[in-house]
């Protein structure tokens, strides 16, 4: 009979401990397997220690320390948990953003989608999302190459089949193709790290992360734009240069 009524009770706490995981704040869930992860291995290194076990007691004991967010190495052990804790996954809200004469294009790390903005001609200030395809499509003759590269890879997010759908147009169709080219003029410093969405001075690491992350979303294999993919790789490019 007692094991019967341990066996109910531990069910019972097993399904309430769920249900608290199940609707609990990740912040605060962290925590707390932080807070007992280091509790449990200072009683397992002291245990393992009263035993005369230093060589596992004190790795234990250290391990425990540093989950509790103390390190006798000072800050190297609390960064070693920075870089794969809960830190690692909270969004840092990076933005790329790519110009053009008369586009601006933003591409949101986080998500992967792609927004535009009109910033030269009679619909300054539009955005991409408030037009139809058939209105890109007249609206884009009178763009550039560089213009028309760039909404190219809007266009294949936004409307996967619009080059089916408007071949032999203007600006659309298959005679499109004569008017991609190539960005005019170097990059800049500046541009390179808002296409990257990095902040001025980033190191070779972070400009390398940022480049890996993009091209994961961008490359033209995954779907992504060849145009914005050939950008993100000059960006990555002309920064590099400058930590030479």
């Amino acid at each position: 009979m007692p094991t019967l009524i341990a066996g109910i009770v531990a069910v019972v706490l097993l399904y309430t401990a769920l249900n608290v995981i199940k609707g609990a704040d990740p912040k605060w869930l962290a925590k707390i397997v932080r807070s007992g992860g280091g509790v449990l291995a200072l009683a397992a290194a002291a245990f393992v220690g009263a035993k005369g076990e230093l060589a596992v007691a004190i790795p234990l004991a250290i391990f425990g320390a540093g989950l509790l967010g103390w390190s006798p190495f000072g800050a190297q052990l609390g960064s070693a948990w920075g870089n794969y804790g809960p830190a690692a996954w909270k969004s840092q809200g990076q933005k790329s953003q790519v110009r053009s004469q008369f586009i601006e294009m933003t591409l949101d790390h986080d998500t992967g989608a792609l927004h535009g903005r009109i910033i030269a001609g009679p619909e300054a200030g539009r955005v991409l999302d408030e037009f139809t395809l058939e209105e890109l499509i007249t609206l884009a003759r009178s763009f550039d190459g560089e213009s028309w590269s760039l909404l190219e890879g809007y266009l294949d997010r936004r409307f996967p089949a619009w080059r089916e759908n408007t071949q032999g147009a203007g600006a659309g169709g298959r005679g499109s193709e004569d008017r991609r080219a190539a960005p005019g003029g170097k990059m800049t410093a500046d541009e390179a790290y808002q296409i990257l969405g990095l902040k001025p001075g980033a190191g070779r690491e972070e400009i390398s992360r940022a480049h890996r992350g993009l091209m994961k979303k961008l490359h033209p294999d995954q779907g992504g734009s060849t145009y914005l993919a050939a950008r993100v790789n000059e960006a990555k490019d002309t920064l590099l240069r400058n930590h030479r």
